[in-house]
């Protein structure tokens, strides 16, 4: 339980690391799925609205075109966002430096849970939903988000790259090695990778199951428990560096007091 406090600190060690891109890869399976059920598009997948994108071109498909193009926008200024966010408390030393875009999709999700069918027929310039520009937005905060935190090695809404590198390492576990090679010269798996990997892959099929079944049987408001629980893993950072700002504020009122009654008591 304590580990789940430190989720989203800005101090990272592996595990903490390893339990940020489960709970992501969860969470984009079940919004992923639930999408699909909603709106009839996979919104993390941004390698198919590329493609869409050049389709609809040769084709001529102006409305394709325009969702594609609104998807992957949405996507890239979720990303965006994210390193903003990230950019700006790292610069102020907060421990909250992770937590702040988790902050933020918690409170993307919850209007989308409590509103999405209502937003289901309204227009935007993109021929799609502004349900649909949500869902891309928040799947590219929080890419983005696993990105920075992991230095890389973490991707949570989209499997392609962890299934490659979970089929990489599992080719070095049956490669059979000659006796005779040095161990320096060994293909050797790294397990760890199969761990993460095989976790993120695990928790984003587990999020799907979650997340067809609750859309299917509730609808949207089965996104309002993933939104708590992302809050509850962004609160203890965020809180942490309130109660700091208010003890740093209370000093320094403090430090100016004591300046001024001793400027004061001067002749």
């Amino acid at each position: 339980m304590q580990r789940l406090l430190h989720i989203a600190d800005r101090h990272r060690s592996a595990s903490t690391t390893r339990w940020l891109g489960v709970v992501l890869a969860f969470n984009a399976g079940a919004v992923n799925a639930g999408g699909i059920l909603v709106v009839g598009m996979y919104t993390s997948h941004m390698t198919g609205f590329a493609s869409q994108v050049a389709d609809s071109l040769v084709l001529g498909h102006g409305t394709l075109l325009l969702s594609a193009l609104g998807a992957l926008l949405s996507f890239l200024c979720g990303a965006a966002a994210t390193a903003m966010l990230v950019g700006w408390a790292r610069q102020h030393r907060l421990r909250s430096a992770y937590a702040l875009p988790l902050l933020l999709e918690a409170a993307l999700l919850l209007p989308f849970g409590l509103m999405g069918a209502i937003t289901l027929n309204w227009h935007t310039p993109f021929a799609v939903p502004p349900t649909v520009l949500l869902l891309a937005f928040i799947m590219g905060l929080q890419n983005a988000l696993g990105t920075l935190a992991s230095g890389g090695r973490v991707r949570s809404t989209h499997m392609t790259g962890n299934v490659t590198d979970l089929g990489i390492e599992f080719g070095k576990l049956l490669y059979r090695n000659r006796q005779s090679l040095p161990t320096t010269s060994r293909v050797l798996a790294d397990r760890g990778r199969i761990r993460l990997t095989g976790g993120l892959l695990a928790a984003f099929v587990g999020g799907g199951l979650f997340g067809a079944a609750g859309f299917n049987y509730v609808g949207f408001l089965w996104i309002v428990p993933l939104a708590a629980l992302l809050l509850a893993l962004a609160l203890p950072p965020v809180l942490r560096d309130l109660r700091q700002q208010t003890h740093l504020h209370t000093v320094l009122h403090s430090v100016v007091n004591a300046v001024l009654r001793r400027h004061n008591r001067q002749p």
